[in-house]
This record gives C-alpha cells, sequence and structure tokens, in this order.
C-alpha cells in the first residue's frame, strides 16, 4: 500500500481481533472460537499485505475483559490502537490509563441485544467521559435498528463510528429507509462509516458486492471520504475458510479503484480518527 500511503504509514486496517483459546469467555455470547488469534499472526498478515498499522477491537465473547487486547497493545504501541468493551459505570480513571495504552473508542455490540435508553443518567456520565477522553463510540447493530441509537449519540455530541457498512441485509439493496436516515445522521459531521466485513451482509458473495458498490457510492455522497475507512476484520469469525485479509484487500481495489479515494480508506481517516498522527 506504500504506492498511496505516507511512509512510515504504509496502510492501516481498523478493524481486528486478537484472542486465544483459553481465556475467559462472557457469560452470555453468540460465537466462541476454537482456534487462536494471537497478535503475532496478526502482525504476520499485515505485513505480507504490506500495511503497517492497525486497530484491535475487543471481540464480544470477551466480554469487558479487555487485558488480553490491552496487553497486545503494548507490544506494538506505535503500530497499534485498540477499542474496547467496557461496563457504563467504569471509573473515569480506568478509561484514561487505557488511552495511556493506545485506546481510542468504546465498542457497543448490541447484536442480538435490547436496545439501551441513552437517556438514563449512567449513560450520560458515561458518555460525558467518553467526550472529555475524544473517544469514539463504536457501534454494532443491525441497519434497522442503527438511526434509534447513532441519532441520540449525536445529539450526545459523541462521535460515532458505524461498523460493517451499517449491517444491512444486503438483499434488500441501499434503498432501505434505514440507511438513508444513517446517511442522512452524516451531516453531522461525527459520524465514521468502515467499510469492512462485506462477507456479512446477508447475501450471496455477488450480492454483497454489488451493494457495496452502490452503497459506497452513496456514503462518498453523504459522508466524503475522509469519514470512511477500511477494515479487514480478521480473523473473519464465522467466516474464517471464506476469506483472508489479502482477499478483503482486493474487495477494497475493486471498490475503490482510484487511489486518492483508497488513501482515504486505508490511511488518512484512520490515521486522524485513531491518532496514529498528531498536529
Amino acid at each position: 500500500m506504500s504506492e498511496i500511503c505516507p511512509l512510515p504509514i504504509r496502510g492501516i486496517d481498523a478493524h481486528a481481533h486478537v484472542f486465544e483459546r483459553g481465556l475467559g469467555l462472557a457469560t452470555v455470547r453468540r460465537y466462541a472460537p476454537d482456534y487462536d488469534a494471537t497478535l503475532a499472526d496478526y502482525l504476520t498478515r499485515l505485513g505480507e499485505s504490506d500495511l503497517s498499522h492497525g486497530v484491535l477491537v475487543q471481540p464480544s465473547f470477551l466480554g469487558t475483559d479487555n487485558s488480553y487486547l490491552l496487553a497486545a497493545l503494548q507490544q506494538a504501541p506505535e503500530r497499534l490502537r485498540g477499542v474496547v468493551v467496557v461496563e457504563r459505570d467504569i471509573a473515569f480513571d480506568e478509561l484514561e490509563r487505557m488511552a495511556g495504552l493506545g485506546v481510542a473508542g468504546v465498542r457497543l455490540n448490541l447484536m442480538g441485544q435490547p436496545l439501551p435508553d441513552f437517556a438514563e443518567a449512567s449513560w450520560q456520565v458515561f458518555f460525558q467521559h467518553l467526550r472529555r477522553l475524544d473517544w469514539h463510540v463504536e457501534v454494532h447493530r443491525q441497519l434497522e435498528d442503527l438511526p434509534a441509537l447513532v441519532e441520540p449519540l449525536l445529539a450526545l455530541g459523541c462521535k460515532v463510528v458505524v461498523d460493517h457498512f451499517g449491517r444491512p441485509d444486503a438483499r434488500l439493496g441501499v434503498g432501505q429507509p434505514a440507511f438513508a436516515r444513517l446517511l442522512e445522521s452524516g451531516q453531522s459531521g461525527r459520524l465514521w462509516i468502515k467499510v469492512s466485513g462485506i462477507y456479512r451482509l446477508g447475501g450471496t458473495p455477488m450480492e454483497n458486492l454489488h451493494f457495496a458498490e452502490k452503497a459506497l457510492s452513496l456514503m462518498l455522497q453523504s459522508l466524503g471520504p475522509d469519514r470512511l475507512l477500511w477494515g479487514s476484520d480478521w480473523p473473519h469469525t464465522q467466516h474464517e475458510h471464506e476469506v483472508n485479509v489479502c482477499s478483503e484487500l482486493e474487495r477494497l481495489r475493486r471498490l475503490a479503484c482510484a487511489a486518492p479515494l483508497r488513501q482515504h480508506l486505508l490511511c488518512n481517516t484512520a490515521a486522524e480518527l485513531f491518532g496514529f498522527v498528531k498536529d
């Protein structure tokens, strides 16, 4: 990726996970891996793909025990940033400690969960903490529920990152009302969308790619390239035998033919959002 990214950044993978078998698992979970996805493995995949930097996102099956992720960040602090999953009553001092280790955001993985009421006092205090640290809120939820989550967060002044195109059903096309509402939220200037996880969009590979092509065009019109970023979603949990980092980069090249657009998706947006470059 060095042909489009300014050195020393050769490319940023803005969404990946690391874990090992034997770690404590969340009591309520949708999935548990039967293999290891170590930091060493991940860094090898980055090198093979000519990428230099990455963002580690806490996997849902590890719950709020971020110790493995935080330890990984400390092994390559110049190359990695993190997104954690925490309880909303966490102390500000603990969040500040995590910030010192390279954490830049909190993930709300709400797949299969009841929708929260962000008007509750405990949520309000939590989001105050995040704004104070200039962290973002990463939201993972099906498209139809996203407006009810994203709009209140933006009204509270939060920076919001939406996972995997907003997890739409690709078979329903880009005319879904919730997709239009999501793009309207981009007018706030505080909404980012990850161009990632195309294989998670509910259709056949061709249906998913066709949706991604049209969706990316609309997202560029509504948000602009500096609010879009790419992630491999390594190790592609539940799809491990279908895709890899290289195949996802190839999909990106098909989606973003122009080098300036790829530079935003692979470098500029994530470099600023995650603090890989300083003013």
